[in-house]
């Protein structure tokens, strides 16, 4: 199950004098971590690269900033995916010690100081929701509410005209057996208006 980070981590590491420093934080698109990549280069302006990558469904990217090609941002990215995160942004600040690495030692390098702060954050699932609607008798209400309750649904919206129709928000992956147990207590008394997804 894809999961997120809920706050900023960072990390500090030294590789043959180079000092690499790890930003791993929450994002929400490309263009929130391209903000705080450029924030990153002002705040360290005698740094010799920023690498970056970004875990956000279709805004996805691996930059190397300079280092050879694949060496830093893919590296980082392949972190991120290890770990099933997504909407985070993994950025590596270094500053050259003056003794080159070389393409493993800067995977390893880049890969380390986003692996270790990743060690030090919180990590959360991420939910996907569907709001379902149903029509049901007046004399089916308790009973749905009961289910919806012990299903963990969330109620969103309950209307009373010559039927009672029920809004719910429930997790993508309960939604279908939720369905189904729900048509089954009902004795199939139950509509479902589309489309069942927002």
């Amino acid at each position: 199950m894809p999961q997120t980070i809920i706050s900023l981590a960072t990390s500090d590491l030294v590789v043959k004098k180079s000092r690499f420093l790890g930003f791993v934080q929450p994002v929400a698109d490309r263009a929130e971590a391209q903000a705080i990549v450029a924030r990153l280069r002002a705040e360290h302006p005698d740094a010799a690269h920023v690498c970056w990558a970004l875990l956000a469904g279709g805004q996805s990217a691996a930059v190397d900033d300079g280092e050879p090609g694949g060496t830093a941002g893919r590296p980082m990215l392949d972190v991120l995916r290890h770990q099933d995160l997504e909407g985070v942004l993994a950025a590596v600040v270094r500053y050259f010690g003056g003794i080159k690495l070389g393409a493993g030692g800067l995977v390893r390098a880049y890969t380390d100081t986003v692996a270790q702060a990743l060690l030090t954050v919180e990590k959360v699932a991420i939910v996907r929701y569907t709001e379902l609607r149903c029509i049901l008798p007046y004399s089916l209400e308790g009973l749905l509410r009961r289910e919806l309750a012990a299903a963990g649904a969330t109620l969103v919206d309950v209307g009373h005209d010559q039927r009672v129709t029920l809004a719910f928000r429930i997790a993508d992956s309960a939604a279908p057996a939720l369905v189904a147990r729900l048509n089954e207590s009902a004795s199939g008394q139950l509509e479902w208006p589309s489309p069942l997804h927002e």
